[in-house]
């Protein structure tokens, strides 16, 4: 059986000649200052790669620019934003809407016979006269007032106020009459009636 190739004797000399060199430049080599040191620092401990730096760094300033923008709209929406909003369909020209106050509590969420406020038909004949009914509305219900009389029937309502002023007024469902003063709780400014208009 051949156990391998055999070497001659030049080529056990060539071959113990690069052993020889090759252990020599094997202790020549030495080990670089420092190295040990470089070796066990972590590569990302304290700062990071250049390279990944760059890539989150549009995202990062997309980031605050949308955030800013954000701050900013919201603190003008803030400043500017709008309170509540009455909507109420517009009276016609010439007019002041006037809400209907029912003083009795129980009759202000009730739309039923029994709770609705009559108006009149003429403002210096007695309220609740047979004849004297012009139409019927509800507390809450808005109407439009074209003009006041102060000079019609005193009228007093069950919380004792009383009042001899009687507002022209005309409803959503285009009745007409004249709403008792007592019957609302008018802030806004009213033209007195002509003499002829009453």
């Amino acid at each position: 059986m051949d156990a391998g190739p055999r070497y001659g004797g030049a080529d056990e000399e060539a071959a113990a000649l690069l052993r020889a060199r090759l252990r020599l430049a094997d202790e020549q080599i030495g080990t670089p200052a420092g190295l040990w040191d470089r070796i066990r620092e972590q590569p990302g401990a304290g700062r990071q790669p250049a390279g990944a730096w760059a890539l989150r760094r549009p995202f990062a300033v997309a980031l605050a620019v949308a955030a800013a923008v954000a701050a900013v709209a919201l603190g003008v929406w803030w400043l500017v934003r709008p309170g509540p909003v009455d909507i109420r369909p517009a009276g016609p020209p010439g007019t002041v809407p006037v809400t209907v106050y029912n003083s009795e509590e129980a009759c202000r969420t009730s739309r039923t016979m029994e709770c609705a406020l009559r108006l009149a038909k003429d403002p210096h004949t007695a309220y609740a006269a047979r004849g004297n009914l012009a139409g019927r509305v509800w507390h809450g219900e808005v109407l439009w007032v074209r003009c006041v009389a102060s000079d019609g029937q005193l009228l007093r309502d069950e919380e004792g106020v009383t009042s001899t002023r009687w507002y022209r007024v005309t409803g959503g469902d285009g009745v007409s009459g004249w709403l008792p003063g007592v019957r609302t709780r008018n802030t806004r400014e009213v033209p007195e009636c002509p003499a002829g208009a009453r």
